[in-house]
């Protein structure tokens, strides 16, 4: 029973499947927040940094996207900074409203809930809210300017980072759509039939509906090509 229901669990595992990718997306990720840190100290000041960190936690999180995961939608440039400063921004509002325990849940959800609205939806911005809920008296007193310094200024570098790395190591960031032939063209989908298929699936899927439309028509083109691979001049003109 318990090995059925391991095997239906068993999921392809995310990110670098290879350990030269994995071993490439782990040193991405310690040479930015390793960066991150040094310049967001230097540029802050020392005072600053006895008072606040200058590597919030969440940039770890931050960073197994951006170096793992990097053409996951919710990798991009903008979720990753807009996410984590208006979740800042929510958490140092709530931090004012008394008690941790009420307030701290209270963040992470309208975090949640400002980040969908804004199409900044990034995972460990839930934390950055959080982190200014529970992060100390030096982290209250800030307010607001906790969420440009340190997790604006900690967040950008993050985003530098990853541009400077997954360029250099060949994985184009932020991802662009590959320009290819609209599916319907290519292949025996329209995509209005993706979109009722995703309807229809129910669930939020961290890849961009182009990109899935990419990987079906290549799918469904090279199946094709199998099923019937190319012939030449010759074998057409005097088949066996």
């Amino acid at each position: 029973m318990f090995s059925m229901l391991f095997k239906r669990l068993r999921l392809r595992p995310a990110g670098p499947a290879t350990f030269s990718g994995q071993a490439r997306s782990a040193l991405g990720a310690l040479l930015a927040l390793l960066t991150t840190a040094l310049v967001t100290r230097a540029a802050l000041g020392g005072t600053f940094a006895a008072a606040l960190p200058y590597l919030v936690a969440p940039m770890a999180a931050s960073a197994v996207l951006l170096f793992c995961l990097p053409a996951a939608p919710l990798a991009q440039p903008w979720p990753v900074i807009g996410g984590n400063v208006v979740s800042a921004l929510v958490g140092a509002a709530c931090g004012q409203l008394g008690g941790p325990l009420g307030t701290a849940p209270l963040a992470g959800g309208l975090a949640v809930a400002a980040m969908a609205a804004l199409g900044w939806l990034h995972p460990p911005g839930g934390a950055v809210a959080v982190t200014a809920v529970l992060g100390g008296a030096a982290v209250q007193k800030a307010g607001l300017w906790f969420a440009l310094a340190p997790v604006g200024v900690n967040s950008v570098l993050m985003v530098l980072g990853a541009v400077a790395w997954n360029n250099l190591s060949g994985h184009r960031y932020p991802h662009v759509q590959p320009a290819v032939r609209p599916p319907e063209q290519k292949a025996g989908f329209a995509r209005e039939d993706l979109d009722a298929a995703l309807d229809n699936y129910g669930e939020t899927l961290d890849v961009s509906r182009d990109d899935l439309a990419t990987i079906f028509a290549e799918t469904e083109q090279r199946a094709a090509e199998r099923r019937a691979p190319p012939h030449s001049c010759g074998e057409v003109a005097h088949p066996v």
